[in-house]
């Protein structure tokens, strides 16, 4: 793994486990302040039960629509954008907070998901265009994983040789 992604991944973590749970920490404070301790309670309550009803529709929906484009023969990629948003949607909705209930939400949401299903098209498109550069850039150097039981095929070079068993000692 190089620098740069380890860099990237160690920002992406310090995000997720350090910042957005001290910004639904604030909104959380904020939320009760204006409107009460039991009502934010009460909100946070209600957008959990409309958050799993809307994840059962949508959800539905998308397996109906992928069981749908795999029994006319058509390629689904739509279909398993959708389902791999409305996945990550209801695993925000899981988490408690004003801020990844309303990411969750707008994920989920079939207004707003073909927004997000662009960006995950692009960033998927991105991360296979590197991989098969990468790829070809160490193919023909013999670095990397390569042989019969690589990805890629059989590939590199190919050295002659004897075995030789070790003596017993």
């Amino acid at each position: 793994m190089s620098p740069q992604r380890r860099r990237g991944l160690g920002g992406l973590l310090v995000l997720a486990l350090v910042v957005v749970p001290l910004l639904e920490i604030f909104v959380l404070i904020q939320v009760g302040q204006v409107i009460g301790p039991w009502w934010t309670i009460l909100l946070l309550v209600v957008d959990s039960i409309i958050g799993g009803w809307l994840i059962r529709r949508e959800g539905a929906r998308a397996w109906r629509s992928l069981n749908a484009a795999i029994g006319s023969g058509k390629m689904p990629a739509r279909e398993l954008a959708d389902g791999a948003l409305i996945l990550i949607g209801g695993t925000l909705m899981l988490s408690p907070g004003f801020v990844t209930d309303l990411l969750g939400i707008l994920l989920i949401l079939p207004v707003t998901r073909p927004a997000f299903r662009r960006l995950l098209t692009t960033f998927a498109t991105r991360r296979v265009v590197v991989a098969t550069t990468r790829r070809a850039a160490t193919r023909g150097t013999g670095a990397g994983p390569q042989g019969p039981g690589a990805p890629g095929g059989a590939g590199g070079d190919v050295v002659q040789g004897d075995v030789v068993d070790d003596p017993p000692r």
